[in-house]
């Protein structure tokens, strides 16, 4: 290729290699996930409210980068399994809010060692891991500040 369009080999591009780890990794977490009744995007969910035990769609949306059109669908049918509860808002009818139930705390102990299995198919020091962390979340937070 001419040098010209160097900056347009795949080789030159770090959405490729991020874009290719994250389908490969959420593809490890599928049968894992199978196990516990919950696609990639509902365990996010519920690690979120494993965490703060309840919320409303919008705030859930902002934290999680999940727009609330995606997530409706997506809570519906963690309520119809039990893990969450939907309610209007008594402060205000036009918001939902999201309160974990106990099943859905239940389900948290048999999620516990879904990290670890991941961990160990990814076969990163947890040096590295850190270092990873850090720098998707720098391009992360500087994505959604030029998004403002």
């Amino acid at each position: 290729m001419d040098s010209k369009y160097n900056h347009l080999k795949l080789e030159n591009q770090l959405c490729f290699p991020i874009y290719l780890c994250s389908k490969e990794i959420i593809n490890l977490y599928n049968p894992i996930l199978k196990d516990i009744n919950l696609t990639y995007t509902q365990y996010i969910v519920m690690m979120y409210f494993w965490e703060y035990k309840k919320c409303n769609v919008k705030s859930l949306s902002k934290t999680l980068l999940i727009d609330s059109s995606t997530l409706t669908p997506l809570l519906k049918k963690l309520e119809n399994k039990g893990f969450i509860k939907r309610e209007r808002s008594a402060m205000d009818e036009r918001n939902l809010d999201l309160t974990i139930t106990m099943l859905g705390e239940e389900l948290k102990e048999k999620a516990i060692d879904v990290p670890k299995k991941i961990e160990n198919c990814l076969n990163l020091d947890s040096s590295d891991a850190k270092i990873l962390y850090k720098l998707m979340y720098k391009i992360l937070t500087n994505i959604v500040k030029e998004k403002k």
